[in-house]
């Protein structure tokens, strides 16, 4: 039997990888990659590689074993994650694996904005398989906002449509070491999880929180729909996930995304990282 992650090289799979190497033996690890050469270093850390492709589901045949225990990250493509996704759950049920968790997005069933439907459909998928899961609806990553620095300083504005909405983020780590606690732990199975920061954040806050950590004048523009998709699009972002994009911020002034159940906390057995950290630390990397 092996813990297995899928998408190992990406970087919520590398951080998995890391967290689980804390507790247990490398050998016990598996990295399900397509590249053999971008997993070098996960290989040089004695961790065994299976090579093996979303979109070719002849080569999960052997990507897992009876009684495995596998997460699957979801995939990066939106509109193609429910045929990759389905590539996955097929051959795990065929190998007989022991635990299957997903990496799915918070609220579940109730989230009804469009990056979340294939991610719904996936955890249904799951459920019609009769494997054992785990359901860990991951709320929004810190770095989603933390990773876009340069423009928002250097027009000092963050720019949003998500009105007074909040965010509970965390950064990705928490998250790593969430799922790494289900694949190493008992009592996970069948069980679902809703991970989120310990604190909601609104735009405003994090504006002056920035303001505040870099000595300038930034102010939060709460902006049209419309004129965000125009920003976003005017930036060279495809037309197609700039509505994505702002689809999200709706979803946000709703309130979807601001849930602090503390499912990620007591996974991860200490208080999630605070925003306040995560943007330190990356204007420290800057």
């Amino acid at each position: 039997m092996s813990i297995v992650v899928t998408g190992a090289t990406g970087e919520l799979g590398h951080l998995v990888i890391d967290s689980l190497l804390t507790t247990v033996p490398a050998g016990e690890i598996a990295a399900v990659v397509r590249d053999k050469a971008k997993a070098a270093g996960l290989a040089a850390r004695g961790v065994e590689l299976r090579i093996a492709d979303y979109d070719r589901p002849e080569t999960l045949t052997g990507a897992f074993r009876s009684g495995d225990r596998v997460l699957l990250i979801s995939g990066s493509e939106v509109g193609r994650r429910v045929p990759q996704h389905t590539a996955v759950i097929d051959a795990a049920k065929a190998a007989g694996v022991s635990q299957l968790a997903y990496t799915g997005i918070l609220g579940g069933p109730d989230a009804d904005f469009t990056l979340a439907d294939e991610h719904k459909a996936t955890e249904q998928l799951i459920l019609d398989s009769g494997l054992p899961y785990t359901l860990l609806r991951n709320g929004w990553y810190t770095e989603n906002y933390t990773a876009n620095l340069a423009p928002v300083l250097e027009h000092g504005a963050v720019v949003a449509n998500a009105g007074s909405g909040r965010v509970a983020s965390a950064p990705r780590a928490d998250y790593a070491a969430a799922a790494a606690a289900v694949l190493t732990g008992e009592g996970h199975l069948n069980t679902v999880y809703e991970l989120s920061g310990d604190t909601a954040w609104s735009f405003a806050e994090y504006a002056a929180l920035l303001s505040e950590v870099t000595g300038k004048d930034i102010a939060y523009n709460d902006v049209p729909a419309a004129t965000h998709q125009e920003i976003l699009v005017g930036a060279g972002l495809p037309e197609g996930f700039a509505a994505i994009l702002v689809d999200v911020d709706k979803a946000i002034g709703r309130g979807l995304l601001a849930g602090t159940s503390g499912d990620l906390a007591r996974l991860i057995g200490r208080p999630t990282t605070p925003l306040a950290e995560t943007v330190r630390t990356a204007l420290a990397g800057a």
